[in-house]
């Protein structure tokens, strides 16, 4: 009898582990090569893991709701369909083949990231790290770090998770509690006091249901999605500032070449991609936006990768990443923003499409919406929504002197990290992006 480890597939440079939420296949069920075994979650995507051989399901390593680790081994298939001796023999003689390909992830379910807009922490390397026997995620760690919660404060933590680990929930949900208590001490401390004020606790409100109220419970991409948005508020001090940018000069640009476009790339060309070139030059010209913020260090990014928010069927949205969006020409960023928004829709996207993104754009117009105050994509500094194209009266100089005319309008929305992005920084960029908008040459060719 031939056995065959079914190992954790690697979904990306920044995912380390995966929940196993659903097995699709019981002990004794033939398998087919590539036919879906379990069904797991990670903090970026749902996906389904293929069998890499068929056989006879004889063994799961792993329980629906245990975590695992990339590369562990999480069941064993008979590739010869014998399940006879494997049932009866729970120490198999048999040599277990180790070295088997991964299986790839696919049929990439709902995807997570909100933008208002958000995609996760990116996970940093795992480290089994331990105090007291307990195992504490990267993203865990992370925000520890972040908020000055030593080692010994983060075992006083209750974990809601598998054998007491504290889950990003956990952790997030003390965060209130504890920002209380500690301003209440430093207050204490100031008065030179012990005088005994009391701790406020913010608990969740109870909220009474009405007649006729319908109770739905949040999905788990709901839950993440509200979760890193509390924590995204939490870590970065939000200001906006706005521009109106006039579009006339690339409103008519894209309607004369529209047609010619396709008929010669066979992609539609959209605003999105004029709008993330003029953000990309503008990050080349004030690089400081991109960037991010670790403890009391600046990490300067070198890549330009621009995340773009994209609506899913289900109404969520998520924001795939161009990588290197500095190095593509239009016709390049069309393509990959098609491509892009195309695999979100269909649920195509893997972990490496939405990890890695430095700065992020959201099209609210697209919804109808003319100006939103979009909420940071955490690790980043910053953010930029682009608003509805509206025709507006307008005074514009001409050789004969002021007159009115239509123009076409947009509002661009900054919203930036004032921790480490100043006004002056944050206003300067924005009205960067709109300048290379309103120079757009109508006779570009492309």
């Amino acid at each position: 009898m031939a056995q065959v480890e079914l190992i954790m597939p690697k979904m990306g440079e920044s995912v380390a582990e995966a929940t196993i939420t659903s097995w699709l296949k019981a002990e004794g069920d033939t398998i087919d090569t590539d036919e879906s075994i379990v069904e797991i979650a990670t903090d970026k995507v749902d996906s389904e893991v293929p069998s890499t051989t068929a056989g006879v399901l004889i063994k799961k390593l792993f329980q629906e709701g245990d975590v695992v680790q990339v590369g562990q081994a999480i069941a064993i298939i008979d590739s010869e369909g014998e399940v006879s001796a494997a049932s009866s023999d729970p120490a198999p003689q048999k040599e277990v083949i180790k070295e088997v390909v991964q299986a790839p992830v696919i049929e990439t379910t709902t995807v997570h990231e909100n933008t208002a807009t958000v995609t996760p922490v990116i996970a940093q390397k795992i480290e089994k790290t331990s105090y007291t026997g307990r195992f504490y995620s990267p993203l865990v760690r992370s925000i520890a770090k972040k908020e000055g919660i030593s080692l010994n404060e983060l075992e006083t933590i209750n974990g809601s998770g598998k054998e007491g680990r504290v889950t990003k929930k956990d952790i997030l949900n003390y965060l209130p509690n504890r920002t209380q208590e500690v301003a209440t001490s430093a207050a204490s401390s100031t008065n030179g006091t012990s005088q005994s004020t009391a701790s406020i606790k913010t608990e969740p409100s109870v909220v009474p249901s009405m007649g006729g109220d319908e109770i739905i419970e949040m999905d788990r991409m709901r839950k993440l999605i509200a979760n890193h948005m509390v924590m995204s508020k939490h870590t970065s001090p939000h200001v906006t500032s706005y521009v109106e940018a006039d579009m006339t000069n690339i409103v008519n640009w894209r309607n004369k070449v529209k047609n010619e476009f396709f008929a010669r790339e066979n992609e539609k060309i959209t605003f999105t991609p004029i709008i993330i070139e003029a953000i990309v030059k503008a990050i080349k010209d004030f690089p400081m936006v991109n960037i991010s913020v670790d403890g009391d260090n600046i990490i300067k990014r070198k890549n330009i990768n621009i995340g773009m928010a994209t609506a899913l069927p289900s109404g969520n949205l998520i924001v795939p990443v161009i990588k290197n969006a500095d190095q593509l020409n239009l016709v390049g960023l069309t393509k990959a923003v098609n491509d892009l928004a195309n695999r979100a829709r269909n649920n195509k996207l893997t972990p490496d499409d939405i990890a890695g993104g430095t700065y992020t754009v959201t099209n609210v117009g697209t919804f109808g919406n003319v100006m939103r105050t979009p909420i940071i994509n955490q690790p980043q500094v910053a953010i930029m929504a682009a608003g509805a194209i509206q025709k507006k009266p307008a005074v514009i100089e001409t050789p004969a002197g002021d007159a009115i005319a239509i123009r076409h309008k947009m509002f661009l929305s900054h919203a930036y990290d004032h921790r480490v992005v100043d006004g002056a920084l944050g206003g300067m960029f924005v009205r960067k992006v709109a300048d290379y908008l309103e120079e757009f040459d109508v006779n570009r060719e492309f």
